[in-house]
């Protein structure tokens, strides 16, 4: 059976590469998503669950920027020269990983205060939530395609001939 690279890159390095790459992630991700719903349905947007959303979403922005530079530079870049993708399915798992910088990105950019300064509390809320959205769309979109052979999606071997013929 053939791995996705994103599969292949949680498989190496074990236990390494799961931690730092979907762990810390994923456990930060999921911090933000738990208390964002306590935020909404009690609307108590000051004290200590909003500072932990509001932290919780400043690092994992940050920490996935460095993921993204990292993966782009020593992954992307060379798997489009080599012509090494294995299929539409690597194409998608990596693709749709790396492009969890943008609401990621978003949430920091929102904590930070950088983003969204002009609108009320409740605007901030609503713009954080849809962030959460887009993230849990795309990491989940990222996991399904990571986790496929990406031979079902037609991708072929290339074969090697191992005695110089």
């Amino acid at each position: 059976m053939m791995m996705t690279h994103y599969m292949e890159l949680l498989a190496s390095n074990q236990p390494w590469n799961l931690i730092l790459f979907m762990a810390i992630p994923v456990i930060l991700a999921e911090t933000i998503a738990v208390t964002e719903l306590y935020l909404l349905f009690s609307r108590r947007l000051n004290g200590k669950v909003a500072s932990l959303n509001r932290w919780a979403s400043v690092l994992v922005g940050i920490y996935f920027l460095g993921i993204f530079v990292y993966l782009f530079k020593t992954a992307v870049i060379p798997l489009t020269i080599s012509g090494g993708w294995r299929g539409l399915a690597d194409v998608v798992a990596v693709g749709f990983y790396l492009a969890g910088v943008v609401p990621l990105g978003g949430m920091a950019l929102l904590g930070l205060n950088i983003i969204g300064r002009e609108k009320t509390a409740e605007d901030k809320l609503k713009l954080h939530a849809i962030w959460v959205a887009v993230f849990l769309i795309v990491a989940h979109i990222a996991m399904i395609f990571g986790m496929l052979n990406p031979e079902i999606l037609g991708y072929v071997a290339p074969v090697v001939d191992h005695m110089g013929m």
